[in-house]
């Protein structure tokens, strides 16, 4: 249980966003927060692949509800800020988007993002005028709660197949204008590409997604400019990774390749 306020959280989170560069490594439980909180993280942010694979769903195929619940749950495991992958806001309407807005605030985490996917494979972003009236909808319900709570636009151009990074920086912009106070466009890769965000959308800090072998490192975002550095489902798939190999290995083959197993004790004194 943490000992920290929900005000004093979302204090050090905005405290982050104003210089340097973090990286917010994303659980998908509470043993996996505890973990990373263990290590020196500042913040954690949830995934909602990592999280919804470990209910046995596809990633998005979680109910507002159980997302919320996860979300407070989070809030409550770890004494660091918690940013939560908030998908699309679970809401069709501005009317739902507030609400939903209002509800997730309830849950104690220090932020979330809002994406403008729409799940529909021959029109997957919504309309750049309708995904921006949802980011100012949430900025206004936020601020009617205080302001407090960190507010993340995501453009989710090139994680859908629309490898636009012109639309993705229009997108952006767009967000940061509407009062998103982080900006997120996940699945940029190269340095030209991240830099050309970084400078769109300046002053405004950004996130850049590292989901696997990046040969950047933190040093290297860090001097493109980037503010914070996560990882999505990455942890959640090298768990997986490491899972599904060694029981593959059971199944078909009769061997217990068991890999780098943690051994018991060390996680029972990580956890005591």
């Amino acid at each position: 249980m943490s000992s920290l306020t929900v005000s004093e959280k979302r204090k050090a989170f905005r405290q982050l966003h104003q210089s340097g560069c973090f990286v917010i490594p994303n659980p998908w439980d509470v043993g996996s927060a505890k973990a990373l909180a263990s290590m020196g993280f500042k913040a954690l942010a949830t995934t909602s692949s990592g999280y919804a694979w470990s209910n046995g769903k596809p990633d998005g195929g979680l109910p507002r509800s159980e997302v919320l619940a996860h979300m407070r749950l989070m809030a409550e495991a770890v004494d660091l800020p918690i940013n939560a992958d908030f998908e699309s806001g679970f809401a069709d309407t501005a009317a739902e988007l507030e609400e939903s807005v209002h509800l997730a605030i309830e849950t104690g985490v220090a932020g979330f993002s809002i994406e403008d996917s729409t799940g529909d494979a021959q029109s997957p972003l919504m309309p750049l005028d309708d995904a921006a009236k949802r980011i100012s909808v949430a900025r206004s319900a936020i601020d009617k709660a205080g302001g407090d709570t960190l507010l993340v636009g995501r453009a989710e151009n090139f994680f859908v197949g629309v490898h636009d990074l012109d639309d993705a920086i229009a997108r952006l912009k767009a967000y940061s204008e509407a009062g998103a106070d982080c900006l997120y466009a996940p699945g940029i890769k190269t340095r030209e590409q991240i830099k050309a965000v970084v400078d769109a959308v300046a002053p405004k800090p950004v996130n850049v997604l590292i989901g696997w072998d990046s040969d950047l490192t933190v040093n290297d975002l860090a001097e493109l400019g980037v503010r914070r550095i996560s990882l999505g489902g990455a942890l959640a798939r090298a768990a997986w990774g490491g899972f599904l190999q060694a029981a593959t290995a059971l199944s078909r083959e009769g061997k217990f390749k068991l890999g780098a197993a943690t051994p018991g004790a060390e996680l029972n004194a990580l956890f005591k």
